[in-house]
């Protein structure tokens, strides 16, 4: 498939209703509102195509990047390449696509997680936050999540709203998993405040870190 050809299958399958809902959410202009459902009927009929992906990321669109995150292979990347697609994101689910789908299969994701955390682009620290709450999650080594609590507390209140939402992730995520960090996860949670008044869905869970907590401890116990 060309570029041509998928850029008009896109727009073809653009919804108004998507495209002002996406805009609301800080999409911009440059997209067509396709819904994410088709986005993935379209990357099933590509499969791997690392030189369109490619392509796609470059149009800046917001449609194409999402499709361009599922026919990407994340070992054609070099790590540098991996650190430009970062940094040219300009919507929060263009990056949880390719933290999801690219990133997380990466080989070089531990030392880019590293070199992220330290970074103050705002995409390039979302990244590394993603990463890090991840590596949380599944217990890894040679993290001190005290130290990363140290971190949250002094630089969430200041951090962009996109970084904000991935460091807080990473605090519910040490609240969640490790019980001798919890009181004190949930406590800061608390005294910053971060999305504590957030817009939820009924049936769904609260992103504010006390809330999740909370309910996911619910769920272990279950």
């Amino acid at each position: 498939m060309t570029l041509k050809d998928a850029l008009a299958q896109l727009e073809a399958l653009g919804d108004p209703k998507t495209r002002a809902l996406y805009a609301k959410r800080g999409a911009g202009d440059n997209q067509f509102g396709v819904k994410h459902g088709e986005i993935r009927k379209l990357a099933k009929t590509i499969k791997s195509d690392h030189a369109l992906g490619l392509k796609l990321w470059a149009t800046g669109n917001v449609d194409a990047q999402h499709l361009a995150c599922l026919i990407l292979v994340p070992k054609q990347l070099s790590a540098a390449e991996l650190d430009g697609l970062v940094r040219t994101v300009s919507y929060s689910w263009v990056a949880d696509w390719l933290d999801s789908y690219v990133i997380d299969a990466h080989p070089e994701k531990e030392a880019l997680r590293v070199k992220w955390m330290k970074d103050r682009h705002v995409w390039a620290a979302r990244a590394g936050w993603s990463l890090t709450g991840d590596r949380v999650a599944d217990g890894a080594d040679g993290l001190d999540r005290s130290a990363l609590l140290d971190r949250i507390e002094k630089e969430m209140p200041k951090a962009p709203p996109d970084v904000q939402w991935t460091m807080n992730a990473c605090l519910a995520k040490i609240g969640i998993n490790h019980p001798n960090l919890r009181k004190r996860a949930v406590a800061l949670g608390e005294k910053l405040g971060v999305f504590r008044d957030y817009p939820v869905s009924k049936g769904c869970t609260s992103p504010f870190a006390p809330i999740w907590i909370e309910e996911m401890v619910k769920r272990q116990k279950k």
